[in-house]
C-alpha cells in the first residue's frame, strides 16, 4: 500500500509539472517547424543591407544590444511614441543616432511573406540581424536561442537610466553590465562590438579636446573632424578598420586610441588592462568571448509563452 508521504510527493510532482512554464525556456529550434524559412530570409536581407551599407551591420548589432539593456530582450526599442509609449528611440542614447529600423521593416516584411503569417517576433529578428550583421563582416556566429515575444511597451526613462553612457568611467560600466546580470568579462567582450561602426562627434568631442589619456596625435586626427563648436553629428570610426570584425579596437585602446571616453576607460589601469591586451593579441579568444556574451546578453529578460505578442508591425502594438 502507498504511504501517505509518497501520495502527498506525487501529488507535488503533479501540480509542479501542471504549472510549470515550460515554454519560459529559449530554444535555437523554434521556428524550425512553423516556418523553417525565417533564419535564412533573415540572413539574405542582412547580407544585401551590409553589402549596401557597411555600416548598417553595427548600427542593428547596437540595436538589440540597446534593446535588452531596457527590461530585456523585447523589441521595445523599435516602438514609436504615441500617446501611450514614450518611445527609447526618443532617449539620450538613441536619439538621432539609432538607425536600422528600415532594414527590421525590411526583414520582418519579407520573413512574414516566406513564413505565411506573422510567426516570427521582430525581438528575434534583432537577435538573429546583429548575429548575422557580425558574421557578415567577418565575425564570429553563435547559435541564436529563439522564442522571444515583444512587449507592447516602452521605457524611454529606462532607456537613460540602464544604457552605459559613452561617458562613464569603469565602476559605473561595470554597475552598469552588473544590474543585467553581466559580468566585467561580458563587459569587455561585448564592448568590443566597437570593433566595428563609426560614432558621433559630440559623444567623443570633450575626450579629443580635454582629456588626457588619449595619443596626442590620434587627438589631433579626431579634432581634424570634429570641431570644438558644432559639427556635433560628424562620424569618425571606433575602430581604425570600422568595416572588419577584427582586434583593431583592443589594439587602439593599449595605444590610449579609444575613441569614447568608456571606451578608453576599460584600459585605464583597472581590473580589465589584462583582458583588453589578451583580446588585442589573440582573436580567437576575443570572437569566442564576444559569441558567448552575446548569447548571454541575448538572454536577459525575454517575454515567452503568452506573455507580450508578436507584432504584426515592429513599430507598434497590434
Amino acid at each position: 500500500m502507498v504511504s501517505r508521504s509518497l501520495l502527498c510527493l506525487y501529488a507535488f510532482v503533479l501540480f509542479s509539472l501542471a504549472t510549470a512554464d515550460f515554454s519560459a525556456a529559449l530554444s535555437p529550434y523554434f521556428y524550425n517547424k512553423v516556418c523553417p524559412k525565417a533564419l535564412p530570409t533573415i540572413k539574405r536581407v542582412i547580407e544585401a543591407a551590409v553589402q549596401k551599407e557597411k555600416r548598417m551591420g553595427a548600427s542593428l548589432l547596437r540595436l538589440h544590444f540597446h534593446d535588452c539593456f531596457v527590461n530585456g530582450c523585447d523589441a521595445s526599442i523599435l516602438l514609436d511614441a504615441t500617446s501611450t509609449i514614450d518611445s527609447e528611440k526618443n532617449a539620450g542614447a538613441n536619439a538621432n543616432s539609432a538607425r536600422g529600423f528600415n532594414v527590421v521593416d525590411d526583414i520582418k516584411s519579407e520573413v512574414d511573406k516566406v513564413c505565411g503569417r506573422p510567426v516570427v517576433s521582430c525581438a528575434d529578428i534583432l537577435a538573429v540581424a546583429a548575429r548575422d550583421s557580425v558574421v557578415a563582416l567577418g565575425g564570429p556566429s553563435w547559435t541564436v536561442q529563439l522564442g522571444r515575444r515583444d512587449s507592447t511597451t516602452a521605457s524611454r526613462t529606462d532607456a537613460n537610466n540602464n544604457i552605459p553612457s559613452p561617458f562613464m568611467d569603469l565602476p559605473a560600466l561595470i554597475t552598469r553590465f552588473s544590474n543585467q546580470g553581466l559580468d566585467t568579462k561580458d563587459l569587455v567582450a561585448l564592448s568590443g562590438g566597437h570593433v566595428i561602426g563609426f560614432s558621433q562627434c559630440n559623444f567623443f568631442k570633450n575626450r579629443i579636446y580635454n582629456e588626457s589619456n588619449i595619443d596626442p596625435a590620434f587627438a589631433r586626427a579626431r579634432q581634424s573632424t570634429c570641431p570644438p563648436n558644432g559639427g556635433d553629428t560628424k562620424l569618425a570610426p571606433l575602430d581604425p578598420t570600422a568595416a572588419r570584425f577584427d582586434t583593431g579596437y583592443f589594439t587602439n585602446l593599449v595605444k590610449r586610441r579609444g575613441l569614447l571616453h568608456s571606451d578608453q576607460a576599460l584600459f585605464n589601469g583597472g581590473s580589465t588592462d589584462t583582458l583588453v591586451k589578451t583580446y588585442s593579441r589573440n582573436f580567437g579568444a576575443f570572437s569566442a568571448d564576444f559569441a558567448k556574451s552575446m548569447v548571454k546578453m541575448g538572454n536577459i529578460k525575454p517575454l515567452t509563452g503568452k506573455k507580450g505578442q508578436i507584432r504584426v508591425n515592429c513599430r507598434k502594438v497590434n
